[in-house]
């Protein structure tokens, strides 16, 4: 007898279908699959996806997810017949900026391993002969993207995991379910209960409904999308056959919202460019046997939506100039606040998973993902931008959704810049200092709802001031956007040589307590514990093969208290998962009840020590110890401890106090020339002492060795998650490193994930990037081969230009470390 966890799959289309598939693979035999539709068509989006896989985006993981789509499905078939025709993708552009961003989206190609080159207006035509090379500037072809036949590939994938065990079974809608202990038990089913010991919701945009059964609020909004068949082509006529489909590439004019595919003599052309379409579902049509003319997730078409659509298509390819739509329909698919998917385990009910918001590009690879956490524990792809806890409260409320996903559709094909905010909703989360950053001039940004001063418009008055080698060079338009070079060159200068005020407070904090609270961080973390009250200590939290899943900052205010300074709400999902069941540990999110004020610069204690009867000195408190003190009356916790590689403190208090402690702060600054800085001197600051950020710099995919953060590693001090992973492992044994960089120019500013070659060829890719205002120069840092070692020189492929760089050995700024410990 089986002895493999029984698994429910709820959603027979895509990625369930993918995911039985996987799961089976690996031996999980007790695996079934149900769904509301019939089979193998339900009536899902994947029953009318267009199916264009291009896999070539920002997103490292996202890229992944593609290639192992292409990968797999270019190796599955339906009784002989094609489930990926191998066409290639040729993105077009009709203006300057899309041009542009083609060049850089070739960069990101090149980092993550797809081939794809720019090409000119004749060129594309070659590909695509319906193109007008008149109305067009170029374009970029990756020959290895292609079409996906979703239907047909459900199909052959159920057959495969049937063959393994699995089982499959159409027109039994899911209505609850089952828990008992806080554990799933099974699914409540119109057919009758089918237990389980894990249920993986792949609903698609039923996940919303199905999620909720099991207590799971899913940022998730169904919406509809506009597809249409021309009538026959003249121009189409003999080039495909009922078999092949198609030949020629896969079209997008992004400049328009506007995607194409053949269907034989046929063109299918789809548009996001009319108003969002968000669907309720209750307004899904009834659909008795779903055909692939009428199913649930196709709405009826509204013509006057896709008018202006149609007018664009006609100019860029003639041949649509006497053709005529012959039908057409607004697909549902889903979509989420930043576009990402949803994977994850419930945090209320064990064993309940989802893995919703996948289109078929990513099925395949999501599907292996969720297996291989499901199977191995772990995903060999990182996923924290794909982890449904990614999300604070606020950003799972319906009408922050609603909001966020359909500016999402709206932008689905803009030329974003890596910096660029969301305009609503605003000022959601906003510190006790907010009023006061106004009145500064501060230019925000946003991230998970919190407003973060940028720079600040009233330090511009100070650029005059600025010492010849701290004036930075101009820069270009994409560098400088959302950037102010001067304003931010003041805020690090004074940082640098006086003392600035950075506001902390959207940095998550936790408190940790209890009887059991030592021993709980001390087998999560990779640094000792146990040490005596006031310390600090920056730890890494691995997971069991030893990837970087989080580096966080414990400070021990008791014997049993301790404030653990984490990277967002992932980590807080981490730490409650791993909550004793003996009441023993306590675990609080404390970020809202209270702010942070980061004092840092060579007078920071010139100004902080005359306000407090606390001693502040260095032997009074010395480099990562914290206490707890006043400072002008205010009861705060300072931590010495600094990421700009200054003298200062984190001075953490009580939301209540936080007004009141700016205002005393830059008051008492302003003989000693403080200012208020923003998180773009803070990024500066930060790369030239080589502190590393989590998420950008490393992940899961990276060992502590590798990326340069083994010092925080303690293997001697007792067992703790991913150590056995690292035995073997040290500095010395590294194939590859995080690495910093010094721009030769000393002006190109990169911005990341640009490939970086060495000796002429692609060897690796930047993650953060910035101008050093401390040595004047632009800096990177880029993972490469560990044979890349000091004084190396490498090129960065900035949009299509090659940037000239060289390997330095890091820290760049005060190696030493004597001003962080003055």
């Amino acid at each position: 007898m089986s002895t493999t966890p029984r698994v429910v799959i709820i959603g027979a289309g895509i990625v369930g279908a993918n995911l039985a598939d996987e799961l089976t693979e690996r031996g999980w035999d007790r695996v079934t699959v149900l769904d509301q539709g019939p089979l193998p068509l339900t009536g899902g989006s994947t029953s009318h996806a267009p199916g264009l896989v291009y896999q070539t985006g920002p997103s490292k993981t996202m890229t992944a997810f593609a290639q192992y789509t292409v990968e797999k499905f270019t190796g599955l078939d339906a009784d002989g017949a094609w489930c990926f025709n191998r066409v290639g993708g040729l993105e077009i552009a009709t203006t300057a900026e899309r041009l542009a961003d083609l060049h850089r989206k070739q960069g990101w190609a090149t980092s993550w391993g797809v081939p794809g080159e720019v090409v000119g207006p004749q060129e594309c035509a070659k590909l695509h002969p319906l193109l007008d090379p008149d109305r067009i500037l170029g374009g970029l072809h990756t020959p290895t993207d292609g079409l996906a036949k979703a239907s047909r590939a459900v199909d052959a994938l159920a057959r495969r995991a049937q063959a393994r065990g699995a089982r499959f079974q159409g027109g039994t809608r899911v209505v609850g379910v089952r828990q008992s202990g806080g554990r799933v038990t099974g699914v409540e089913t119109t057919r009758g209960e089918v237990p389980a010991d894990i249920v993986v919701c792949c609903a698609g945009f039923w996940g919303r409904a199905v999620g909720a059964m099991a207590g799971m609020n899913l940022p998730l909004l169904p919406m509809a999308h506009q597809y249409v068949h021309t009538g026959p082509l003249p121009e189409l006529a003999g080039r495909n056959d009922e078999h092949g489909e198609a030949r020629m590439p896969i079209l997008r004019h992004q400049d328009r919202d506007l995607y194409f595919r053949e269907h034989v003599d046929r063109l299918g052309v789809g548009s996001y460019a009319h108003r969002p379409m968000p669907v309720g579902l209750e307004d899904l049509p009834r659909v008795d046997g779903p055909t692939e003319a009428s199913m649930p997730s196709m709405l009826p078409f509204t013509g006057e939506d896709f008018a202006e659509s149609w007018e664009y298509a006609r100019r860029l390819l003639p041949a649509l100039e006497t053709a005529r739509i012959e039908d057409g329909f607004n697909g549902v698919f889903s979509f989420t606040p930043d576009g990402g998917p949803l994977i994850g385990e419930s945090p209320e009910t064990a064993g309940f998973w989802i893995a919703e918001a996948v289109w078929v590009t990513h099925s395949a690879g999501v599907a292996r993902s969720v297996a291989q956490l499901l199977v191995d524990g772990r995903s060999e792809v990182e996923l924290h931008g794909c982890d449904v806890h990614r999300f604070d409260e606020i950003e799972t409320a319906e009408a922050y959704v609603e909001e966020t996903a359909r500016q999402n559709f709206i932008e689905i094909y803009d030329v974003k810049h890596p910096l660029q905010p969301r305009l609503s909703p605003r000022d959601l989360r906003v510190s006790p200092f907010h009023a006061r950053q106004k009145e500064l001039g501060a230019v925000f940004l946003e991230a998970h709802g919190w407003e973060r001063p940028h720079w600040y418009g009233a330090n511009a008055a100070l650029a005059k001031e600025l010492p010849m080698d701290w004036r930075p060079p101009s820069r270009d338009a994409w560098s400088g956007m959302f950037h102010d070079p001067s304003v931010v060159a003041v805020e690090a200068w004074r940082t640098r040589t006086a003392v600035a005020l950075y506001d902390m407070t959207p940095l998550k904090r936790l408190e940790i307590g209890g009887p059991g609270a030592l021993a709980y961080l001390d087998g999560l973390t990779t640094g000792k514990m146990d040490k005596s009250v006031g310390a600090v200590t920056y730890t890494l939290l691995l997971d069991a093969a030893g990837g970087v899943r989080s580096d966080i900052t414990v400070a021990r205010l008791g014997e049993q208290e301790f404030q653990v300074g984490v990277n967002g709400n992932i980590d807080l999902d981490y730490f409650r998962r791993r909550l004793p069941g003996d009441g023993s540990v306590q675990l609080r999110d404390v970020t809202g009840g209270t702010c942070c004020i980061g004092v840092w610069g060579p007078l920071a204690r010139d100004l902080v020590q005359p306000l407090s009867r606390d001693d502040f000195s260095h032997e009074g408190l010395k480099f990562f110890r914290c206490k707890r003190a006043h400072i002008a009356g205010i009861p705060v916790t300072a931590m010495r401890l600094s990421y700009v590689g200054e003298l200062g403190w984190e001075v953490y208090t009580s939301a209540e106090y936080g007004r009141r402690l700016w205002d005393v702060l830059y008051e008492a600054g302003r003989g000693l020339g403080v200012v208020a800085a923003g998180r773009a001197a803070f990024n500066s600051l930060r790369l030239e002492k080589g502190y590393r950020a989590w998420g950008t710099d490393m992940t899961t995919e990276h060992d502590p060795y590798e990326a340069g953060v083994g010092f925080a590693v303690r293997p001697d001090k007792g067992p703790f998650v991913g150590r056995d992973a690292l035995a073997g492992r040290d500095e010395s044994t590294v194939t590859r490193r995080l690495t910093c960089l010094t721009v030769d120019d000393g002006r190109s500013v990169v911005l990341g994930s640009e490939p970086v070659f060495l000796d002429g060829d692609p060897a690796g890719y930047v993650t953060s990037a910035a101008f050093s205002h401390t040595l004047g120069t632009p800096i990177a840092y880029a993972w490469l081969p560990a044979s890349a070692t000091p004084g190396t020189p490498v090129e960065i492929k900035y949009f299509d230009r090659m940037v000239r760089a060289t390997v330095a050995a890091e820290p760049l700024v005060d190696p030493e470390m004597k001003r962080i410990r003055r």
